[in-house]
């Protein structure tokens, strides 16, 4: 749950954010001052009551400056809203959705999963960091059959080019590339 400290000025938890376009605006954002504030890598993602657009949990991707390999963007966020709800499940009784600058890789899905999240959106894709150098892991189709399955819904690509522009951010900034 370790955020960098600008990130209590940027968040605002008694708001709601009415669309999904303002939910997927305050992930990227996250990820864009990971970058200029130099605390982390270019991934930000939040987690919002899904019926009321409530924010429960951020977080911002930790790995370079905590030297942990868990600590990405989606997991901190899980992190943080388990603490804030009191729950290890963000399934129930108040469905959660997770928003997040990229298309997770092996190990959030799998977080997101065990947390009961019932939705993902993402921005960038897995290709787009795949280009940055990123290795995102094993997912494949027959993973999101399996989720699918079991309850989770998924909307790949939204505000895409804003989420790739942090990247390209990064790569600008010489960021390090921590798994490729």
């Amino acid at each position: 749950m370790d955020c960098p400290d600008w990130v209590g000025d940027l968040v605002d938890f008694t708001r709601a954010y009415d669309d999904d376009d303002a939910r997927m605006r305050l992930a990227i954002t996250l990820a864009r001052d990971n970058v200029v504030h130099e605390t982390g890598g270019p991934f930000g993602a939040a987690i919002f009551q899904a019926r009321t657009g409530v924010l429960v949990g951020v977080g911002v991707n930790r790995v370079v400056p905590l030297h942990n390999s868990v600590l990405h963007a989606e997991v901190v966020a899980i992190m943080m809203a388990e603490a804030r709800v009191g729950s290890y499940s963000l399934g129930e009784p108040t469905a959660h959705e997770l928003f997040t600058s990229c298309e997770p890789c092996s190990m959030c899905l799998g977080a997101a999963f065990w947390s009961g999240v019932r939705r993902i959106v993402w921005g960038a894709t897995r290709d787009d960091a795949f280009q940055l150098s990123f290795d995102e892991g094993p997912v494949f189709p027959e993973s999101y059959a399996y989720l699918r399955k079991r309850g989770m819904s998924f909307r790949a690509g939204l505000l895409r080019d804003e989420a790739r522009a942090v990247f390209e951010l990064y790569q600008g900034g010489g960021g390090e590339i921590y798994n490729g």
